[in-house]
């Protein structure tokens, strides 16, 4: 089938539905109008530990309730190897938002897992080990990902004890892995060292002395950005603290707007200062 779509190219649902000339609905979309089946992994809304370990993607089948079985598009999978019908894989990291990975095929022999299902209870499902035709798979921004753990974590959270569980449980060894990019910011070192310095050894957030001295006996505190740089913050001094790692963390995973407030005040006297503290 010839498509217009390239490797990486992120498409709604409408458009892959017209491509295809599919369905809207479901994982596995089978087409006998263009003789594919358009395989979706939603990492957002599914239940299906589906993952990328050594770039072999382990696809879940179809099948929301009970055991699995090789009927319907889990038998087209199945049988792909000689059926003649083309198999494209697509990833969701956003709601309504389809990362095309290209062809994919058949690479190893499909095998059961312990999954749980929609009903929250452990049952056996097909696993289908695919390899992307002639294009490695996509990489993935970092903090997509990121966002992504944030709301399998919530997912987790609401889980009863009962079924976190039987969940962790079933928790494989090994973890998916994929290739990830990543945007790296030149941090100004000037800017950093003044902040370390100001603070000089106290995290300006709790006020407590360093938790120990690096390698050379200097406090150990770390430079954090008041408005991230993620974000569209600046590298200036005006919005950069020192802080202890514990209170590090906090703020990146908090973010409180009354800390942010307080820390922004700290840094405005650090502007309006001509002298370093205990330096003047």
């Amino acid at each position: 089938m010839s498509l217009s779509l390239k490797i990486g190219e992120v498409i709604n649902s409408t458009i892959l539905c017209k491509l295809f000339q599919c369905g809207p609905q479901g994982g596995m979309r089978r087409s006998l109008k263009t003789n594919t089946l358009t395989l979706i992994s939603n990492h957002i809304k599914s239940i299906y530990n589906d993952r990328w370990l050594d770039g072999v993607f382990h696809y879940t089948g179809m099948g929301t309730l009970g055991n699995q079985t090789l009927s319907a598009q889990n038998k087209t999978v199945f049988e792909s190897g000689r059926n003649g019908v083309e198999m494209h894989l697509f990833e969701v990291f956003k709601l309504k938002e389809y990362t095309y990975q290209g062809v994919v095929r058949l690479v190893g022999d499909p095998y059961k897992e312990k999954q749980p299902d929609s009903s929250g209870s452990i049952r056996d499902v097909w696993v289908f080990p695919l390899e992307t035709i002639n294009e490695k798979p996509v990489t993935v921004a970092a903090e997509t990902l990121r966002e992504v753990d944030l709301i399998r974590q919530k997912v987790a959270q609401k889980l009863s004890d009962a079924e976190l569980s039987l969940r962790a449980r079933q928790a494989k060894g090994q973890p998916g892995s994929r290739s990830l990019t990543s945007k790296q910011h030149e941090r100004n070192q000037y800017v950093a060292e003044y902040a370390k310095r100001w603070a000089n050894g106290t995290c300006q957030l709790c006020c407590r002395p360093a938790p120990f001295k690096d390698s050379k006996g200097e406090p150990f505190l770390e430079t954090h950005h008041i408005k991230w740089l993620s974000r569209g913050g600046e590298d200036t001094v005006a919005n950069t603290v020192a802080l202890c790692p514990n209170c590090h963390r906090k703020m990146h995973a908090l973010d409180d707007s009354e800390e942010v407030k307080r820390l922004s005040n700290l840094a405005a006297e650090q502007i309006s200062s001509s002298n370093l503290k205990g330096l003047a």
